[in-house]
Parts: structure tokens; C-alpha cells; sequence
């Protein structure tokens, strides 16, 4: 992971989008209302605890089997108490990470989560630190490469 993406911040105003209450299907097409049922607002959804908040971005590939991609922007909340089982970012050897957290025998490992590769678990001594559980995920999704529409992302995106 690079780098952490902003410090908390007071509650900005929020914006309410629209959102289609309904479900879309993944496979076959089923017809489904044309109205917008109601509004959501993400800052509400994926920020509980505005001041312990953070967005940090991924690089690499540890956690795909989770759908943690390369680039994806966890939601972190540093104000949660990590516990086995929770997808955590910790720092070792002052370096940042994202991991499954395990509790084994009473020691803490930290998983990954990629079954295409082989990575051990990471039995950290004493200088673990864990920086905030992780409670969202965000993967943008652009057009493949080679579609007679795609277009470049703008400079400005994160």
C-alpha cells in the first residue's frame, strides 16, 4: 500500500444520490422499475466514525480473492478493535499493509488472500500495529482496453 489517502476531516456536507431501490440482476436481464425508489448517501453508508475514518489506496495483489484489487480505496475505521477474522490494515516494520487477521495458537497472523499465489502468513513480532479495520472497499471500474469507445481517464482522477 502507498499511502493514506487523507486524515479525518469534520463531517463535509453530504449529497444525497439517487438510488434505484431494487436489485440488478448479474445474469440474465429482468425488467426492473424505471423510477428511482429513494436516495443514498454514501458519506453516511461507508463512514460511521467520521474523525477515526481514513481512505487508503492498494497497490498489489494479496487480497483479489477478496475483491481487494490493485488500486482499489479501502474504507479504514480506526476506531474499531480488530478482531480475528476482520480484514485489518496493519504496519510492520513501519510499512503498511492490508490483511485477514487470525488469531492462532494466541498469536496474531496476518493472510492474504490469493489463491493464485503462494502467501505465507505474516507472524509479526511485537512491533505489529493495527491501524484500523477495514469496513468498505471502493474498486472503479473502467472500460477494457481495445473498445471503440474507451476513453482516457482524466489526469485529475484518483
Amino acid at each position: 500500500m502507498n499511502s493514506i489517502i487523507g486524515k479525518p476531516i469534520a463531517a463535509p456536507p453530504t449529497t444525497a444520490l439517487a438510488f434505484f431501490d431494487a436489485t440488478v440482476a448479474a445474469g440474465f436481464p429482468s425488467p426492473a422499475a424505471d423510477y428511482i425508489q429513494n436516495t443514498i448517501d454514501l458519506h453516511e453508508r461507508l463512514v460511521h466514525h467520521p474523525a477515526a475514518t481514513f481512505f487508503v489506496r492498494v497497490a498489489g495483489d494479496s487480497m483479489v480473492d477478496t475483491g481487494i484489487v490493485d488500486g482499489s480505496i479501502l474504507v479504514v475505521d480506526a476506531s474499531r478493535n480488530a478482531q480475528s477474522g476482520d480484514i485489518v490494515v496493519a504496519i510492520i516494520d513501519g510499512k503498511y499493509t492490508v490483511k485477514r487477521l487470525r488469531l492462532v495458537a494466541g498469536q496474531c497472523e496476518l493472510h492474504a488472500e490469493n489463491a493464485r499465489a503462494n502467501y505465507p502468513p505474516l507472524r509479526p513480532s511485537e512491533d505489529l500495529q493495527i491501524f484500523g479495520v477495514v469496513t468498505s472497499h471502493i474498486v472503479e471500474h473502467v472500460r477494457l482496453p481495445g473498445s471503440s469507445r474507451a476513453k482516457k481517464r482524466s489526469s485529475s482522477a484518483p
